[in-house]
């Protein structure tokens, strides 16, 4: 297939989920936005909590990535009974993994702000809104699912509209919860955190409705929810690199979230702002990497691995074009950036130095990011875990210690170890996708496979 007709294909898919994800990235700045108007303390506690919460929700990411993978590459190869059976077993696995994530974050939640050397002020902040998120967790997981095992046929538009709908009950719900409404009293940041539960409870409704139901290519099959031991290997085959990878990741952030706070809640608001801002942008990578991981299983499963690599040269070109512009803007106005979510002027500095430093290296990272849709597409996800670990724990975290110490340097030095750890990464990423190994097609489990663990 000609890249003429490649390109429409994967913009068809990767727009809405660029869309759908720019909106779940509006639950965190939404939280932000509103928060800021009562002080940097109540801000920086939805910054503290991202990178555990992320910890925990990126085995629901992983594992459903998974289902994303045996999907499309069932579908490609024309197989739907195979797409309903990976599907069934993907609710299974991610539903389970939902609970325990849930009950390790809220749990562990008071424990891990003292690691983290949350500051005084924000610490019941950050604690109660944590702890509130993590009970919603397994209710995200089924949004999750639901999105992924879409992905695989090609379908991100009923995501989109999905989180659509529940964007805007979180931005309705917000100010109601935090500031208080009526019979509501105001609850600040626990108010925010359960108007994104109760968010995410409609979008998991919604998601279960779908896969039911059954009308969009893929159902739910009561017979094949049993777990099967061969799904489940593969499963853990390919999700676990990515959940891993990904986990480190969120790790590693955590950890660097209190080198942060050891600066204070001006840098940790500064950060935490900052973080989000360039996350908005980088949600085009992240949509462009999903819709190569399907597209790249569908011609696999179809047994086309030339279309597989011209579908991963369409998608680092489409994201360079955007990425380009979008760090060359945050280069020259971050600061106008951080003043619309804070009027704090120390605030606004710190996110102006980082977004200098920083803005450069999320170029060649971005395009990084989009090639890790290639080796999930193969099922070979064992770089996203070492190129992750690489990132977070050879090069950032350890970088961050030395240079903040410096006294020169303080949190700068943070920024600068963000810069280097992107580069670094995204050099070794593009080596390990010359070498070829994710041009794999993966087995599929026979229907008359044992369904006993």
């Amino acid at each position: 297939m000609p890249e003429t007709t490649l390109l429409p294909r994967l913009s068809r898919l990767a727009i809405p989920i660029m869309l759908a994800n720019l909106l779940q990235m509006t639950y965190n700045l939404v939280d932000a936005w509103f928060l800021g108007r009562i002080g940097a303390a109540a801000v920086s506690a939805p910054a503290m909590a991202f990178s555990f919460i992320m910890f925990l929700a990126v085995f629901g990411i992983g594992f459903s990535m998974a289902g994303t993978t045996m999907v499309s590459q069932a579908h490609g190869a024309g197989n739907s009974d195979r797409v309903n059976f990976y599907a069934s077993q993907t609710v299974t696995i991610v539903g389970v993994l939902g609970v325990i994530a849930g009950i390790i974050g809220f749990f562990t939640t008071p424990a891990l702000l003292v690691l983290l050397q949350a500051p005084e002020e924000a610490y019941d902040y950050a604690r109660v809104y944590m702890q509130i998120v993590f009970a919603g967790i397994p209710l995200m997981f089924f949004f999750f699912i639901m999105q992924a095992l879409l992905h695989g046929l090609g379908d991100s538009i009923t995501p989109l509209k999905i989180q659509f709908c529940t964007v805007v009950l979180n931005v309705i719900l917000d100010p109601i919860f935090i500031f208080g409404f009526g019979p509501i009293p105001p609850m600040d940041v626990a108010g925010a955190a359960i108007a994104t539960v109760i968010s995410r409870s409609v979008a998991a409704i919604a998601a279960i409705t779908v896969l039911v139901r059954g009308r969009h290519g893929i159902r739910i099959v009561p017979a094949y929810l049993k777990p099967n031991r061969a799904a489940v290997g593969q499963f853990f085959e390919i999700g676990l690199p990515i959940s891993l990878g990904q986990g480190v990741a969120a790790l590693g952030f955590t950890v660097l979230q209190g080198v942060v706070n050891s600066f204070g809640v001006a840098v940790v608001a500064a950060f935490g702002v900052a973080n989000r801002i360039i996350s908005l942008f980088n949600m085009p990578a992240i949509g462009l990497s999903k819709a190569t991981a399907a597209l790249v299983g569908q011609s696999l499963g179809a047994g086309d691995p030339e279309q597989a690599r011209r579908i991963v040269r369409l998608s680092v070109l489409s994201m360079l074009a955007l990425i380009v512009p979008a760090m060359t803007f945050t280069f020259f106005y971050g600061n106008s950036l951080v003043r619309f979510f804070v009027d704090d002027p120390v605030v606004i500095a710190h996110g102006a130095t980082l977004f200098r430093i920083v803005s450069v290296s999320v170029i060649p990272f971005t395009l990084f990011m989009v090639i890790n849709g290639a080796f999930e597409g193969g099922g070979v996800t064992r770089p996203v875990l070492v190129l992750n670990g690489l990132r977070l724990w050879g090069l950032r975290v350890p970088l961050a210690l030395l240079l903040s110490a410096h006294p020169r340097l303080g949190p700068n030095g943070i920024w600068i170890a963000m810069f280097l750890s992107n580069i670094v990464t995204a050099t070794a990423g593009f080596w390990w996708l010359r070498r070829g190994t994710w041009l794999r097609k993966i087995s599929i489990v026979p229907h008359d496979a044992p369904h006993d663990t």
